[in-house]
């Protein structure tokens, strides 16, 4: 385990160095979020039963901090190495494909769930918040923190510059999580674009950590965690047999 600790440990340390910018930065534009939008909106949009639009608000903005900076994470971290050589560092050492894969997603959870933490402590001030299930909180975070690290592991992967990782942050993850429901409830969007929301995975995501605050959702926990789960599954496989076989990694 000697070699997936060290590379856990300098992944974490990575971004740690820098919380002003991988931490900080994110929770500072979260609270932007709720400010502009939860004084523009409330009392003119609403969600649940006796839920304020700003409370409402608060679970979608934590976990759309937790899905970007986790993925951002393991993505800039690959990208950079490949770009400056250093990965000929991690490669050489005898770490085998699943510490590799482990420790960057690892390391990308714990980020996202550092910067989601942050939000929610900040934001906790500017609304009124009860954790219904707390349990479904904690599972979904974990989840939806590790699939975006494996996504971003696999976006760096395949991609050999910055600007085609930046294509895939911007046309893909970026526009997955704002169309997820975390600004609203696809229950309030017109035909047929409610519907076309659940082919996005992102959705189950926010509304299973929505789910965890006010114990209502607009679909069932459990499809959700089914849906984030093996969307899990899938592209980590993808990520393990792509590092297995050294695509775009040894040259």
């Amino acid at each position: 385990m000697t070699g997936f600790q060290t590379l856990l440990y300098k992944e974490m340390l990575r971004f740690w160095k820098v919380s002003v910018q991988t931490i900080a930065a994110p929770v500072l534009t979260a609270i932007l979020y709720l400010v502009i939008f939860g004084h523009a909106l409330e009392g003119r949009a609403g969600a649940f039963a006796g839920v304020s639009y700003s409370s409402f608000l608060v679970p979608g903005l934590v976990m759309m901090s937790v899905l970007q900076n986790a993925f951002a994470n393991s993505s800039s971290s690959l990208i950079q190495s490949k770009m400056t050589g250093n990965i000929v560092f991690v490669l050489l050492p005898p770490i085998s494909y699943l510490e590799f894969f482990g420790a960057y997603v690892l390391a990308a959870t714990v980020r996202g769930l550092a910067v989601g933490s942050g939000v929610m402590l900040a934001t906790v001030w500017f609304v009124d918040l009860h954790l219904v299930a707390p349990l479904w909180t904690l599972g979904f975070g974990l989840a939806s923190a590790a699939l975006a690290a494996a996504l971003g592991l696999l976006a760096g992967i395949v991609s050999e510059k910055v600007d085609q990782l930046a294509a895939f942050q911007n046309f893909v993850i970026l526009p997955l999580t704002m169309l997820a429901g975390v600004f609203y409830s696809v229950h309030s969007l017109p035909a047929p674009w409610g519907q076309v929301s659940h082919f996005n995975p992102f959705f189950y995501m926010v509304d299973g950590f929505r789910y965890g605050f006010f114990g209502a959702a607009d679909l069932s926990p459990w499809t959700s965690l089914a849906v984030v789960a093996s969307s899990f599954f899938f592209v980590s496989l993808g990520c393990v047999l792509i590092l297995r076989s050294g695509y775009k990694l040894r040259w």
